[in-house]
């Protein structure tokens, strides 16, 4: 892993133009003179904002965050230090940790690009419908990214222009979170009103239903940790209720139930295993799906997530049953760096199709004969069952098109679930994400803390492996039940936020 000092590394972002975007020729360096001249420099500048997103640093790091530390997904015993560090919670290094100093820097530099649109573009000489969304798109990054930073890191500095000098890197701590969250919501309402609807999800990109969902997320996630009195949240000066309302009312536009903003590009897939096919990149699931292909050069244009969670096997090639039917698919095999706990996976309800279809416990070869499975009362050749949501048929070697769901429809039904409350559209998207997976109807008549509890507890096992569950976590104020956690003896103050990282303060005279 790269372990260059962030902000040198943010300064040496700017001038190392070049574009990582798989459709995109390299470009080198460009000039105030000679950059966003042409539709293809603006193209390739939005396209180089995202890039940042699929670096290993940072892709690999959404799991190690996002799961690693929760009930769903444990690790190697040879894993590295720093992420057994967060399995188990051993925070004496998360200072110095090298997922979470990484996934500091590379957010940055995400911000810091995004700032070189929003300075630029106004000024480029091209169709007003392109600059509108690509200064959307930039807009919609520098939420996104704030968002991720402020549900791990707490307050964080806060970059709101271009980072162009070594003087320039040295920007305040926010001052409480309504000022994190101010500037993300301020973003995404920008983005909401610049961007259009695709007709189609477009891998890598975002349009305004996406901008929707990213602010339904930001209220909800705002309204439940104020609610749930989480650290810096219960100081918020925004009304518990009306962050609640607004996260229903974003939310409900992207679920169709607001006539002003009807768009139907986005909805629920009918079976589960079209959510994950990695061939569906314009399936109606995905709102905002990281771009990866097989046919990339170097990782981070293709991907190698399934190797993360997939289980060795003798180097081998591997065939996956579908579903209930005959046909099977092929895989490579793995890493076994993201392993399911198993006492999660005994938590799914037996006829829980999450788990029957989306979690392998036996893998097969070519003529559909078992070779591997693992067995409850040990015995069994394979280690762990093991997530096949980054399955992809077509792998060439090591390389693969698997990719992080960032944004995706059913969560946003849920987030609309949450927000709303015992309400008949809640409960009609609930009793369709459960229906899907196999099971009842939610009980009707529930109040609205029951309800929410609900949704809360639904989320687990549909967002499992997809970098989720620690930030419900957090933000239901329930860190302090996590086992690793008790078994460490940590406080609330330890436990809430990961610290910023240390040479992050060594740098910035503004956090010392």
């Amino acid at each position: 892993m790269k372990t260059k000092i962030l902000l040198l590394s943010i300064l040496c972002g700017i001038i190392a133009l070049h574009s990582c975007s798989l459709d995109e020729e390299p470009y080198g360096f460009y000039s105030e003179d000679n950059f966003y001249k042409t539709e293809g420099d603006a193209k390739a500048a939005i396209n180089y904002a995202f890039a940042t997103l699929t670096y290993i640093e940072y892709s690999r790091a959404l799991y190690f965050m996002g799961d690693m530390p929760t009930e769903i997904l444990t690790t190697k015993g040879d894993a590295s230090v720093d992420n057994r560090a967060l399995n188990l919670w051993r925070i004496d290094n998360f200072d110095t940790n090298g997922t979470l100093v990484n996934f500091f820097k590379y957010s940055y530099i995400a911000i810091n690009r995004a700032h070189a649109v929003l300075k630029n573009m106004p000024n480029t000489d091209i169709d007003q419908r392109l600059k509108d969304q690509y200064m959307g798109e930039a807009y919609f990054l520098r939420a996104y990214n704030y968002f991720c930073l402020s549900r791990n890191f707490g307050l964080v500095p806060m970059h709101s222009d271009l980072v162009e000098t070594l003087h320039q890197t040295g920007a305040p701590l926010a001052k409480n979170m309504d000022e994190v969250y101010n500037l993300m919501i301020e973003d995404c309402l920008k983005a909401e009103e610049l961007l259009p609807v695709y007709n189609s999800p477009v891998m890598g990109r975002v349009d305004r239903v996406a901008a929707q969902a990213l602010l339904a997320k930001i209220y909800l996630y705002a309204a439940s940790a104020k609610e749930n009195n989480v650290p810096l949240y219960r100081d918020m000066s925004k009304d518990v209720t009306e962050m609640y309302a607004e996260a229903k009312k974003y939310a409900g536009r992207v679920l169709n139930f607001d006539s002003n903003y009807a768009q139907h590009t986005y909805g629920f897939e009918n079976d589960l295993l079209s959510i994950y096919d990695v061939e569906n990149v314009t399936g109606r699931e995905n709102i905002f799906l990281m771009s990866m292909h097989r046919s990339g050069e170097s990782e981070g244009q293709y991907s190698k997530i399934s190797k993360m969670f997939l289980p060795y096997i003798e180097g081998a090639t591997i065939w996956l049953k579908q579903g209930e039917t005959d046909q099977y698919i092929r895989s490579h095999d793995g890493w076994g760096e993201y392993q399911t706990e198993i006492d999660f996976y005994n938590e799914f309800e037996d006829d829980d199709l999450r788990r029957k279809h989306l979690i392998a416990d036996k893998v097969y070869n070519a003529n559909g004969e078992i070779v591997a499975q693992w067995n409850p009362g040990g015995g069994g050749n394979l280690e762990y069952p093991f997530s096949r949501k980054y399955i992809d048929p077509q792998f060439d070697g090591d390389k693969t098109s698997t990719r992080p769901f960032l944004l995706r429809f059913t969560d946003i039904a849920m987030v609309y679930a949450e927000a709303a409350g015992p309400v008949p559209e809640a409960y009609e998207v609930m009793n369709f994400i459960r229906n899907r997976a196999g099971l009842n109807d939610l009980t009707p008549g529930l109040s609205t803390a029951e309800f929410r509890e609900k949704v809360y507890n639904e989320r687990k096992f549909e967002m499992a492996f997809e970098a989720d569950r620690m930030y419900d976590i957090r933000r239901w104020g329930k860190i302090g039940e996590i086992q690793e956690v008790i078994d460490a003896g940590l406080s609330e103050n330890q436990y809430t936020f990961y610290p910023l990282p240390q040479e992050e303060i060594n740098l910035n005279p503004s956090l010392r």
